[in-house]
């Protein structure tokens, strides 16, 4: 899991850092709002959980919330502050939060949100949501899911196997495949789309799912179950 800490007390924050690599995720640290931003809206980035401070030096910790959902961009967010009123709380959420966990506070509680995020229920259907060949992609928070199993995938990942979920009886080429993923302009080698396909097959065997990507020789690839 990748995740982003924004949080302007560097001291809190290397300790939350630290905590969270040993539990293996990758973590980054943000230190003003300004930065965060500029991570936050970023789709390259591919955070899977953003730990939000919302009290931050040049903008706030709510502006760059706002900015996110405006922009359409669902990484779950935890709010972590200070700010303990239950109006507080209120506003946050109602600004797009999907927690609210108030300092001080101890490191396995964080965890827990974090663990819960990840367990959303994948039968609530949203028009963020695809499914074929008994898969339910997510691409809001990048939730590829099978049964009660479920793995997070970058961005670029979701993009592809979204195009493959979405039209799963055709073949796509690799120059469709560039066209709807990274756009007509973008200065990519076709060798790309091969290396996403190498990620996502690796991702379906984690789940132990019968679907398969399949190359199709001569013409491209195709999302299929097998039987």
């Amino acid at each position: 899991m990748r995740i982003l800490l924004i949080e302007d007390d560097k001291n809190l924050s290397s300790i939350i850092a630290e905590q969270l690599q040993k539990e293996g995720c990758v973590t980054d640290c943000c230190y003003d709002g300004e930065t965060a931003l500029a991570c936050a809206l970023n789709p390259d980035f591919s955070y899977d959980i953003i730990l939000l401070d919302r009290m931050l030096p040049i903008i706030d910790g709510m502006t760059v919330l706002k900015a996110m959902r405006r922009k359409k961009i669902w990484t779950p967010v935890i709010l972590i502050t200070g700010l303990g009123e239950l109006d507080d709380k209120i506003e946050g959420l109602d600004c797009g939060a999907d927690d609210y966990l108030v300092k001080p506070f101890h490191i396995k509680e964080l965890f827990a949100r974090i663990r819960a995020l990840g367990r959303r229920p994948s039968d609530v259907v949203t028009d963020r949501q695809v499914s074929a060949a008994g898969l339910t992609l997510d691409t809001g928070l990048r939730r590829l899911s099978f049964g009660s199993r479920f793995v997070f995938l970058t961005q670029k990942e979701s993009s592809v196997l979204h195009v493959l979920m979405k039209e799963q009886e055709n073949v796509h080429t690799r120059e469709e495949l560039l066209w709807k993923v990274w756009g007509s302009a973008a200065e990519v080698e076709s060798g790309n789309v091969d290396n996403y396909i190498h990620f996502l097959r690796k991702r379906l065997r984690e789940l132990n799912c019968p679907a398969k990507i399949k190359t199709v020789y001569g013409a491209g690839y195709r999302l299929e179950e097998d039987s």
